[in-house]
């Protein structure tokens, strides 16, 4: 009796030990097999995304900047930081030259090509694709503490910036007689980029048209510094960096002839923030679109989580069907300008993308 009682201790204990083994063996089955490498944002990188290298250089408008910047890091994270896409600020024009010169395989612009630029890159031989991404209205800032400037029509605009002000409209009083007679400071982007060149356009009937006495930057910072500095400033800039530093400035809204508008997102969207809201465009080698970071890269600009994300960083995303035509272009190919150079064409967005 003694032996048979521990031959079925011994058995029990066995069988015990087996049911713990296969408790562990299967505990470690249901666990994770390597460390979560899972974006912080929880954005699972696509295989095709993950296994794309290479990289695009970018430059161009300052005003376009925060979009490519915002787009540029979450497609890094999607592609595990294999692409590696730079992204300079040289102004429009700037931006222009260097991507006329290859050195650069997509542009930002605050407005469409000109003429003389679509000469140049056809001098060295370079197509490009063109391609709307989002929507700005041009802002009209005073420092916060202004208490006399709450509007501005077009006409008081082209009396304080156009090339004949210089030296004789000095003061806020030639301006408005109502307003004090104190110097007006001047504050503008510098003469490369696409904001300066559609402000002076609009305002002063030709683009590069203006005063010259004036602060001028290509870095807006340095424009709300000078607005919010001065007690009698005044300058302009994108909505989006006003929305970024509206604690600091005041918006003007301006009389295009419909009365005082202000800007903001649904006045801008909605065309009735006139004449100063605008498209903003990325233009694209063509000989570069078909390297498949390239490629992908656009694709995921013009996908619902870039149109998210310009919305974030302070610009209006178009209708879908904008989106839907302008990635049509671009994955056919399509090389060329509608809405620049010698003979644009008007209408809306979605017009001129469905009559070219």
């Amino acid at each position: 009796m003694q032996r048979a009682s521990f031959l079925n201790s011994k058995k029990r204990f066995y069988l015990s030990l087996i049911g713990v083994l296969l408790f562990l063996l299967a505990l470690a089955a249901c666990g994770p097999s390597a460390p979560d490498q899972s974006p912080a944002n929880g954005t699972q990188p696509t295989s095709g995304l993950s296994g794309l290298s290479g990289d695009v250089v970018i430059d161009g408008s300052s005003t376009v900047f925060p979009i490519t910047e915002a787009v540029a890091e979450e497609f890094g994270i999607l592609t595990n930081q294999k692409v590696r896409v730079t992204v300079g600020i040289s102004g429009t024009g700037g931006g222009f030259k260097k991507f006329c010169n290859s050195e650069t395989q997509i542009t930002n612009a605050s407005r469409p090509i000109k003429g003389s630029e679509v000469e140049l890159c056809g001098k060295a031989g370079i197509e490009f694709i063109e391609i709307p991404i989002a929507i700005d209205g041009i802002t009209v800032m005073v420092n916060p503490d202004n208490d006399f400037v709450d509007c501005l029509t077009v006409a008081e605009l082209h009396t304080m910036w156009s090339p004949e002000s210089e030296g004789k409209i000095t003061n806020w009083n030639q301006v408005r007689s109502s307003w004090p007679n104190e110097s007006v400071e001047l504050y503008g982007p510098g003469v490369d980029s696409g904001t300066f060149d559609y402000f002076t356009e609009t305002i002063n009937g030709e683009s590069q048209s203006s005063r010259g006495d004036f602060t001028a930057s290509e870095n807006d910072n340095v424009l709300v510094q000078g607005i919010a500095g001065g007690w009698y400033s005044t300058g302009y800039f994108g909505y989006a960096y006003y929305i970024e530093n509206k604690d600091k400035l005041k918006a003007v809204a301006i009389d295009g002839g419909n009365g005082c508008i202000t800007p903001t997102d649904e006045t801008i969207n909605n065309g009735t923030y006139a004449p100063l809201s605008r498209p903003l465009f990325i233009y694209v080698r063509k000989d570069a679109a078909d390297a498949p970071q390239i490629r992908e890269f656009v694709n995921y600009y013009l996908s619902d989580e870039g149109r998210q994300l310009a919305a974030e960083v302070g610009y209006i995303p178009f209708p879908d069907e904008v989106y839907d035509l302008a990635l049509d272009r671009f994955n056919n190919g399509i090389a060329g300008t509608l809405f620049g150079g010698d003979n644009p064409r008007h209408g809306t967005v979605a017009d001129v993308l469905r009559g070219g």
